[in-house]
């Protein structure tokens, strides 16, 4: 019997590779998005329900239709500056969005949800590497809208029997390898993608955040991992639900720490060009170094990075924002 996964924000960098990997493993995947920073030619992997979170009546609809069994929750908006500047913004579409999100859940009876969650969650955290027991003390409006859904999670499995798995990611990148996907995001502020934009972009600098952190080389630390590695967790996660797991939370991460400028120089080696670059002063509230203790998610769910090394990753992404730029010629064209 096939079983159905309702998928919101599939159109985004993570929710559609998370969709890509449902559908090959089998699920019946139904999109659900309103478009706002999802991508139409991205939503390719299932049938697709135009809607909105925070409309109870565009929820109840999809829920209606599809009959889902359960729910990968992908869509949210995910800058840490924006959520500063405009923190009614994400409590709003964050949080409250996964209420209306939960609500309708119960009203259908769907009783599993996979949930996007981020490292994010911990702010500065106590101690490297980071496991799922440390403090959660998020230190911006982002990280704290995620924290919200994850204590709302937790309310709505006391009422309505509602079991979840809470993903914190790190720092997901690359592209799928057979460059159907990957990622964009207008506007870029992810490192490997702005790395490769130097490489590509004559009239392109890189602004490295800082070179006075107290690492080894002056750069933060950050625990890179492949978006398919994070979707083979999204499946995992899925299955274990299926299986009856009870609700729980998961760091997923790598376990190696990769600093800036570690980055910078693997997308030289790896494209064999220059990545200009000057040094700009921190940003606020960046932690210098986060890097995950995935032990958990290999011991309970059984899952392991496999295509996560840096150079890996740097290629898949060179690979689709070459495709990508040849995508644009063509419709400037």
């Amino acid at each position: 019997m096939t079983r159905t996964v309702l998928v919101t924000g599939g159109a985004g960098y993570v929710g559609s590779h998370c969709c890509k990997a449902f559908k090959d493993a089998g699920w019946n995947v139904v999109v659900f998005d309103n478009f706002s920073r999802g991508w139409r030619d991205f939503a390719q992997f299932g049938e697709v329900f135009e809607g909105d979170l925070l409309n109870t009546a565009d929820l109840d609809a999809a829920f209606a239709k599809h009959k889902p069994d359960a729910v990968a929750h992908f869509a949210a908006f995910a800058y840490v500056g924006e959520s500063v500047e405009k923190p009614g913004l994400y409590y709003e579409n964050n949080t409250m969005g996964t209420v209306r999100l939960l609500d309708a859940m119960a009203k259908a009876g769907t009783d599993k949800i996979i949930f996007s969650s981020t490292c994010a969650t911990y702010g500065v955290p106590e101690k490297m590497p980071m496991t799922e027991d440390l403090p959660q003390n998020p230190i911006n409006p982002y990280g704290m809208s995620k924290l919200f859904v994850e204590k709302v999670l937790d309310d709505y499995e006391v009422a309505h029997g509602i079991r979840s798995v809470k993903l914190r990611y790190f720092n997901a990148a690359g592209a799928s390898p057979d460059g159907e996907i990957g990622e964009r995001h207008e506007p870029e502020t992810h490192l490997i993608p702005l790395c490769i934009e130097g490489v590509l972009n004559d009239t392109f600098k890189l602004t490295v955040f800082g070179d006075d952190f107290e690492t080894h080389d002056g750069t933060c630390i950050r625990d890179y991992i492949h978006v398919m590695d994070l979707a083979d967790a999204h499946l995992k996660a899925l299955d274990y639900l299926d299986d009856g797991g009870v609700s729980d939370a998961f760091n997923l991460g790598t376990g190696t720490g990769t600093t800036v400028m570690e980055i910078v120089q693997a997308v030289e080696h790896v494209t064999g060009k220059p990545v200009p670059r000057s040094i700009g002063p921190r940003r606020p509230g960046d932690p210098p170094a986060l890097v995950a203790s995935a032990e958990k998610a290999e011991r309970v769910l059984g899952w392991k990075p496999v295509q996560s090394d840096v150079d890996s990753v740097i290629a898949t992404a060179y690979n689709w924002h070459k495709k990508e730029i040849a995508r644009k010629a063509a419709m400037a064209g």
